[in-house]
């Protein structure tokens, strides 16, 4: 069923192409993942301006990260709100993903579990990095998704794991469609606002 409703949606709305890059990160993926986190309780066009306050200030990487003051980062940030505790969650993330060595390593050798333990990563904030930055098949649930769901009366539990575990044995276990799905449902939930 779920492989019939995603084809019926990429054909409404084409290709989505997700996750948007467009700045000069390094690597690319450090944008996805820092987006990932800015998102949190705010919308994309707050995060894209907290994004390029970071690109326009050359905070490029793990190791910039690393490197700035909080205060200065929490500047940069502030237009996805929550500044201060993103900046908290920002500067931790960066530390554990400076742990594997290099991006490269983490984004083969990070376990879900791991990343479930830095402070301010939660269940969507993590599979949206594993899916979309270190290329991991696991779904994302988001407000979208949990609508989406409503409107089709699919009889499952709506929590958080059990969601996933629902896309997830119901579709093909491939990286694309999980990221176009969850890029065509978020497409779908923001034409029914």
């Amino acid at each position: 069923m779920l492989t019939k409703i995603y084809e019926k949606l990429l054909k409404q709305f084409g290709p989505q192409g997700w996750w948007p890059t467009r700045r000069n990160f390094n690597p690319r993926e450090w944008e996805i993942c820092v987006g990932a986190i800015l998102t949190q309780n705010t919308n994309w066009n707050n995060v894209e301006r907290a994004l390029e306050n970071l690109s326009n200030s050359g905070i490029l990487t793990s190791e910039d990260v690393s490197k700035i003051n909080t205060r200065k980062l929490e500047t940069l940030i502030k237009p996805s709100g929550f500044y201060k505790q993103k900046a908290e969650c920002i500067k931790e993330f960066a530390k554990f993903v400076l742990s594997f060595g290099t991006f490269e390593n983490f984004r083969k050798n990070v376990k879900r579990s791991e990343l479930l333990k830095v402070k301010g990563i939660g269940f969507e904030t993590c599979d949206s990095i594993l899916l979309y930055a270190c290329n991991r098949a696991y779904f994302v649930i988001d407000s979208y998704t949990k609508r989406f769901v409503r409107s089709l009366r699919i009889e499952t539990k709506e929590d958080y794991e059990s969601l996933r575990g629902y896309f997830e044995k119901n579709l093909p276990k491939e990286i694309e469609i999980y990221k176009e799905f969850h890029a065509l449902i978020v497409e779908w939930g923001k034409r029914k606002v």
